[in-house]
Formats: structure tokens, sequence, C-alpha cells
């Protein structure tokens, strides 16, 4: 039993859809808090609107709210549960925390006798308040940036004349850095107050003196009643002050720190934390540092819960600190508990790192078009990676291949800037290709002492990459036939791919895969196990590295490798990698219930990504984790040393699908749809030629390689026509075009962006309704889990639509033509699991759009709406181990869902907000309605055509 024997029922608040500034790490905190306190035999209710996520699963709580996160909601709950007990709020970001406020602020905890647990409002209101953070800070001898309060637009000119120029402009309650800026001029100061007054819920904004160039650090702190405090992770942001941490890359341990500064933060750290309330709980604390050698130390902030950052720390400790966060919440003390990965020791040691981790956000600005792409103060990110190497630069290459911007690494992929100008200007203003452009400076001549006087970035990471460039320079000398084994292991050691080797000795990539199998350089593996190999660890998370050979006294050569292979059967599943628009976390759901399921089938699971934030990377969602980056080489020499029986593809987006390719070619066997039927389905020429032979309608169409043929295509198709590159997800690059000029300057552009592209080009069915169906095929029967219509018209892409599960205005006859195509396109296509077939509805004629043989963004949305678990059954399916027949369906839903896009344009000023072919929401919220005559579904529908654009 916890501690507190009074708490038996918990109330968890969720941190709802996903923003910019608040992404699916609290998912992962509320899904690990939730599990923590099931431990204990809590009874857990939880209220978060987001239907894409594992943590509203029905198995994660014992009740779940799917409902908007408002105080009626609240009162709605505490009314339904008279026995909830205490409130958690840590868990759900910013979100959670300011409802939590706004019910204590009406009295309603105080109504209902529920007790907070986790933190305490005071220690929330000290650090939001920044005039009182500030009072406290220099009561308690802790330095800060000159700084004062200004609730008015004329106070703020005031602070500016005292401070003078740059200044930081910070909104108060506000998430992702929302409303705050840099101000190098005083021309720019007006409309950056004004922004930052109006944004702040309480309009009050804080004006610092602006540390340009000084160093950046986080660390990560948990604390129990009592007052034992362990610091869990420090983390130093490669790039200076001045970029929101959301956006900076960094780096775990603290690379350019002295260990007597250190000491100093920690200290400052903890007596920061006892100074803010008596709670326990998780806390995150940041630190800017001067970058001479007296280092001086100056607060920037405290978070009293767990925070963006703390997803982060866990998957880079093994440290799960939502989970133990919680345990203290109810009571416990760090020493009763244990540590979750070796088992034997307490959780009151602290983590010890014998690798490196690096963390690099991942961007979307194509999403937003005319956005400023620069980095600041404010969060502009989706996502983030992490790699794990030996090194820093081994660990740098790897969250460079995770990133998906089709890169190999640093350099040696042939697509480095080699423009001056436009180099110095990239280093000047911070832009989200910096980690790259630093490299491509480097290889232009540029010295390290001008990079650093530019950027302020620490010489010792300069130091590192220049390391790279000369050994990249070195390799160039050679032959694959003459280049030394040393060499060869140097560079893998370093984190370079086969890929980018290949490209600086002019070969194959497989010839470099060949040569270093001869030469015994071979992957191994390594556990994460939060104790640098002091104690045994008993969970098997694993980061690959290169080691040089060990020769034992009676001349035994061997490479250590932790990662035992067992002679059970197996199955990989490929995560998603990087949250994005277009592939977010609903692929992450269906990966964590693909390993559940193929775990329920007596396989042991495999699961391979490289994303901090998620549920699929905690340490036991499957047997194994390879913590690595989701790139054909990593996934190439597990699979060698794993042996499956095979890889499902079908639950990670278009990220694990690019992959299926090359896993048919080197004859892995795909679990579900085999690797031809997928490639039908993308390739538009065969995939019509299917319809065709079916009967089945779908828009006149062409394929242009060139602007020619796609001007002569136009001819034939008649405007209006939709453009889109082939193989891309979340309708990148989609446009409709109305006449020659537009379509020859889309496609000039396109062609630039993604060459070698095939172009489609499809008449455009204006005015059409736009629907689609998910069903679960495995090869003789097809299941049709759900049906759903968009409120907004054809043209709008399917994730930036408000859709209805059921259809609220389709007639029979268009139903039956709807489930009539899925079944016999699903049965063509030799389906086997999940297929998602979008439609066009015009004059009662059901057009096909596309077809995709894999789970789709909206499958967690029907599981969620009709209570079923959907991929758990499809992932059986495609295991062969149970027929569409086998199952007994039972949907549940009485009324309406409605799946509504959650957009992120406040993050970006002067962007175009239409919506048209190509995806910009960051997340979705679901809504249930009883009926169509609800107010919210008349709102939906009166606005419909409002953001339609061409």
């Amino acid at each position: 039993m916890p501690k507190k024997k009074s708490i038996k029922s918990v109330l968890i608040i969720g941190s709802g859809p996903i923003v910019i500034g608040q992404a699916c790490e609290f998912d992962y905190a509320g899904s690990q808090s939730l599990r923590s306190l099931r431990e204990d035999g809590i009874e857990t209710i939880l209220i978060n609107s987001n239907p894409a996520t594992i943590m509203t699963d029905p198995s994660m709580a014992d009740h779940i709210y799917l409902k908007p996160l408002n105080t009626k909601s609240i009162i709605e709950i505490l009314k339904k549960h008279p026995n909830i007990d205490a409130v958690l709020p840590t868990m759900g970001g910013q979100t959670a925390l300011n409802l939590c406020i706004e019910a204590d602020e009406k009295g309603i905890w105080k109504d209902f006798g529920v007790e907070l647990i986790g933190v305490d409002i005071a220690a929330i209101n000290i650090t939001e308040d920044r005039e009182k953070f500030r009072e406290l800070m220099l009561k308690i001898g802790v330095g800060m940036a000159p700084q004062a309060t200004a609730t008015s637009f004329l106070k703020g000119k005031e602070i500016a004349q005292e401070f003078g120029f740059p200044l930081v402009i910070r909104a108060s309650y506000t998430l992702g850095g929302a409303g705050a800026s840099i101000v190098y001029k005083a021309e720019d100061f007006d409309e950056l107050l004004s922004r930052g007054l109006e944004i702040s819920p309480i309009h009050e904004v804080m004006i610092d003196k602006a540390l340009m160039g000084w160093k950046e650090y986080e660390l990560e702190l948990l604390r129990d009643k009592n007052d034992n405090v362990v610091i869990i992770c420090a983390i130093e942001n490669m790039d200076p002050m001045g970029i929101h941490t959301g956006d900076s890359i960094t780096v775990a341990p603290a690379m350019t720190l002295s260990d007597r500064t250190y000491q100093r933060m920690r200290d400052m750290a903890i007596h920061m934390m006892r100074s803010i309330g008596d709670f326990a709980g998780g806390c995150n604390v940041q630190f800017a540092v001067s970058p001479d050698e007296k280092e001086d130390i100056i607060a920037i902030e405290i978070n009293p819960r767990v925070s963006r950052s703390s997803a982060l720390a866990s998957k880079a400790t093994g440290y799960p600190i939502a989970k133990i966060a919680t345990k203290l919440a109810i009571g416990y003390h760090l020493d009763e508990l244990d540590n979750q990965i070796t088992k034997s020791t307490s959780a009151l040691f602290e983590p010890t790192l014998d690798y490196v981790i690096v963390k690099i956000p991942r961007w979307n600005f194509d999403k937003f078009e005319g956005s400023d792409r620069t980095l600041g103060l404010q969060m502009k990110s989706v996502g983030e990676v992490m790699g794990i190497g030996r090194s820093f630069q081994e660990a740098l290459h790897k969250a460079t291949q995770s990133l998906e911007i089709k890169r190999n690494g640093l350099g040696a992929d042939g697509k480095g800037l080699k423009d001056y100008d436009k180099i110095i200007s990239k280093l000047t203003i911070p832009s989200w290709d910096r980690v790259f452009i630093i490299y491509d400076a480097i290889q232009l001549g540029i010295p390290l002492s001008r990079i650093h006087e530019i950027t302020k970035i620490d010489m010792w990471f300069l130091k590192q990459y220049e390391e790279l460039h000369k050994l990249e320079k070195e390799i160039e000398t050679y032959t694959i036939e003459t280049l030394p084994r040393d060499l060869l292991l140097e560079a893998k050691q370093k984190g370079f791919a086969d890929r980018q080797i290949a490209h600086m000795l002019d070969c194959y990539e497989s010839e470099v895969h060949k040569k270093r199998t001869e030469l015994n350089i071979n992957r191994v593996f390594k556990l994460v196990d939060t104790c640098a190999a002091e104690f045994k660890a008993m969970t098997p998370y694993y980061y690959s590295t290169f080691e040089e050979e060990i020769e034992t006294a009676d001349g035994k050569r061997y490479v250590a490798n932790d990662s035992i292979v067992t002679d059970k059967k197996k199955i990989v599943v490929l995560g998603s990698g990087p949250n994005r628009i277009g592939q977010g976390i609903e692929f992450d759901y269906c990966c964590v219930h693909g390993v559940l399921a193929a775990a329920e089938c007596g396989y042991e699971t495999i699961m391979i990504n490289c994303n901090p934030e998620t549920v699929s990377t905690d340490f036991d969602t499957a047997d194994k984790l390879y913590f690595e980056p989701v790139f054909w080489e990593h996934i190439y020499d597990i699979i060698l040393h794993e042996k499956p029986e095979g890889v499902i593809v079908q639950l990670g987006g278009q990220t694990a699908l690019k992959l299926a390719e090359k896993l048919d070619k080197y004859g892995i066997k795909i679990i579900g749809t085999s690797f031809k039927a997928l490639d039908l389905a993308e390739d538009r020429g065969s995939f019509s030629k299917m319809l065709e032979e079916n009967n089945i309608p779908f828009p006149e169409f062409g394929v242009a390689e060139t602007a020619d043929e796609a001007l002569a295509l136009a001819d034939k198709l008649d405007f209006p026509l939709l453009i889109r590159p082939s193989y891309v997800l979340g309708g990148q690059g989609m446009k409709i075009v109305i006449n020659k000029k537009e379509l020859e300057e889309h496609v000039i552009d396109l062609l630039k962006s993604i060459p070698g592209n095939k172009l489609l080009l499809d008449h455009y069915l204006d005015g059409a309704i736009e629907a689609e169906a998910d069903a679960i095929c495995d090869g003789e029967d097809v299941y049709i889990i759900g049906i759903m219509e968009h409120i907004e018209p054809c043209g709008i892409h399917s994730g930036d639509s408000n859709a209805t599960l059921p259809p609220f205005n389709l007639g029979e006859f268009v139903m039956q033509q709807i489930k009539d195509h899925t079944k016999k396109i699903a049965l063509a296509l030799n389906t086997v699991g999940l297929i998602n077939v979008q439609f066009a509805i015009k004059d009662d004629i059901v057009y096909i759009i596309e077809a995709n043989p894999r789970a789709s963004r909206t499958v967690p949305f029907i599981s969620k709406a009709y209570k079923e678990p959907y991929v758990n059954y499809a992932t059986k399916v495609m295991l062969g181990e149970k027929k569409v027949k086998d199952f007994s369906f039972n949907p549940q839903l009485e009324g309406y869902a409605i799946k509504q896009p959650v957009f992120s344009f406040e993050k970006f000023h002067n962007v175009n907000k239409n919506l048209g072919p190509e995806m910009k929401s960051t997340g979705e919220s679901i809504l249930f309605i009883d009926s169509l005559k609800d107010d919210e579904f008349y709102n939906l529908y009166a606005r419909r055509k409002m953001y339609l654009s061409k």
C-alpha cells in the first residue's frame, strides 16, 4: 500500500491535443504515471481530449474521459466519482497545470474534498510569477539576470530605457516560450512588447537583460517528502542562450562544465527546489553560465512539474522520472523504491552514464508557408530525435541520421551548402539546419575561431566537428580496396554511416558493409543500465556502437556484446521516428499495440525507434528496445543479429513503410501485406489499372516527370488540377492549381525540392464530399472498422478536416458503394492487416482518391470512439494467428464522434493559415455529440469552407 493510506482514487489531468511546445512527452509521462498508480492498487480516473495517444487507451486507466479540458468537465467527473481523493496535475504539461489552478481558484477541489498531490499551487504561482520568483531567488542568494515586470505598455518602455538593448521579453503563464522574443533594436520593441502582453493570460511580461552567448544547462531533479533529492540528469545545450531549449541541440551528460561549477549548480538547484515549496515530485531547473573562466551561474527558471526534458532525461538515463515522481506524490520515499532497471539498487541512486546522448529537434517549416524559419525564444519544433553513442561524435551522427530529412549524417552526402554568404547568414541568425551548417562552414575552410565568434557555440563542440571533417578528408584519399582497417573502424566509431563512407570512397553502400563484415568490424549492442555497468541490469534497453577487439590471455579475440540472442521466435516492429506534421503520435499508438499483440501471440518483441518522447521507447514496452535510428544500416544490423521471423512495417507510418523495399530486396520477411502490394498502392499507374479492372471509378489523372509533360497533361485533364509527388506523407507538396502559370510554378518548385520524383496530376472534383474508410483484411474477408465523413469539402487534407464517425450526410446508395469499393480494393491489393481508403463523392458517384494498405492516422480515433482494440486484432491477422471471422466485433458509440484537428499557427506570425491538400495540423481532439442538432456540430458545419485554399 502507498504511504498515504488516505489515497485510494486519483484523477490525472492529461495534456490534450499536441501543439508546438507540448507534444507527446506528456503522453509518455501520463502513461507512466497511470501504470505507477495502478501498481499500488489505486483507482485511476483520466481526463484527456486526445484520441491519438496511448494514454487514453482503455487499458491505461480504470475510467477514461475523452472530454474537453475545462472546469465543466472536471465538475462532471467529480460528481460521477465522489470517491476521488486526490488530483495529480503535474503529468499533463502547462495545459494540466493551468486547468488545475483555474479549478483551485473556483474552489472546485475544496468543494469536492480533493487533495492536490505532486505539487502545490504556491510553488506553481511563485515560479510563474516572475517578479515573485526573482525576489525569492535574490533572497536565497541565487543570481539572476537584471529583469523587471511590466503589466502595461508604458511600464515596458520605461524598463527598456533603463536596461538598454538587447533585451528578452517573456510572457507570463504561457507554454513553449509563446510571446517570448529577443529585441536587438529599439524600433522592434513596441510591436514585440504588445505581442507579449497580449499573449500572456494575465497580460504581464518579464523583461530581462539578454545574456547572449552565455551557455545554457538544465538539471532534472526528484525530491521526496523526506527531503531526499536526486539529480537524474544534467543536460547541456549546444546552442547558447537565446534559443528555446525545445529548439536547441542538447547533450547529456554536460560536456563543457568544470566539476567545480557543476557542484555549485547542483547545490543551487537543490536550494531553489527547497525554497519554492514543500512538495514531492519532479522538477526542472534551467541555468545560464558565463562562457569565461569565472563560470558565473545565473538561474533562468524552475518548473515544479514533469517537463518536456523529463522524457528526454528518462530515456537518456533509463530512470523513469514520471513513474518515480508519481510514487513520491502518493507518499513513498526514494529509499523505499527500487531502481526500475537494475531492480537491485535503490531509486535514491543517481544515474551514471557511460555513453553520450544528443537530442536534435525536428522542424516542419515547409508546412507553414511564409513562416520565419529562424530560431529564438519561442519554440517552433514539432518533435525530436535522440542518438546514443560511446562518444559525442557518434551520438551526433546517429541523431542526424534519425531526422529523416534525406541526410545521411554530417557531410559526405553531397548535400552541404557551399555558398559562403549563405553559410555566414545561417550561422549568424540561428537556423533549423545549423547542425549541418557548422560542418559546411568547416568544409569551406571558415576558421573555428570565426564560427565560435558568430555562434558562441563552445569551442569543444566545434573541435569535435573539425575532427570529423579531418577524418572524412583522410578517408577520401583511399579507395574501398585500399582503405585500412583502423581508419574504417575509426569512421564507424565516430558514427559515419556506410552510406557516407561509400560517398567518400565513390563506391556502393553494400560494398562498405561487405568490407567491414570481412574485417570483423561489426555493430555491438550495449545496455542503458543507469549505473555504467556497476550493477547487473534486468532491462533490455540497447544502443549500438563499434568496439576494438579484446584479446584474452589465451589469445581468444572477441568484442563485448550485451545483447544476448534467445532462441524464441521474434518479431521486429519498426517505429515511426520523430514526430512531425503528417506523422504524429497516432503511429506510436499503433506500434505499442502491435508489440503487445505480438507478445500475446507468444513472440519475443523487438522495438526499433529513436523518438525519446514516446511510449514505444519506454524500456518495458517491448521485450527488447533498440534505441537506434530508423535508418537502413542500423535496422539491417539488428536483424542480422536477432534473426527475427519477420518485420512489421505497416504500423510505423511512412518512416517504416519506406524501408519495405529494402527489406524485401534483402529477403527479410515483411509481416502482413507484402511489399509488392504496398508498392502497387503507391504506383498510380498500376493502382488505377487495378481500379479499372474492378470497375471502380477514380478521377482522371496522369503522371509527369517534367514541367513540359505536366503542361501537356493539363490540356487533357482540365483544370482545376490536384498535383502531388508520389511516396510522401501528410500531403507534402500537394497543391490545387487553376491555370497553366500556377501549374508550371508548382511543378518546377516540386521537382527542385524532390528531384527525380514522379508527379501525379488528378482532375480535382470541385465541390465533392470527402470520406474515408479503415478496414482489416486477412486476404479473404474484410471488416470495415469505420467510415468517416469529412465536414470540410474535398480538397482539404484528411488530417486537417473535422471528420464524423459514422457519416452524417451520406445516403444508403453512397454508403453501399463505399463498402463495396473498400472490400474490393482490400482484396485486390492482397491486404493482410490494415488498410485506409479515401473517397470523393460527387453526384452520388464514389470516386477513389487513394488507398494505403497500412495503419492510418484515424485508426486510434476509431478504436477510441468504438471502444475496440483494432490494432491488436489487425496485428494478430498480420501474424496469421487469427482470421477476421475469429473476432466478434462489437462497436459501441451512441451519437457521433468528431475528430477535430488542432493547429499551432500562433507560433508563426504572418503565416498563410489557409487549408488545402497539404496537412498543417499538429494534433487532434475528439468530441462526442448526441445528435446533429448539437451547437458544436452546427458551428463546424457552418465554417466548413472558411479556410479552403486552392
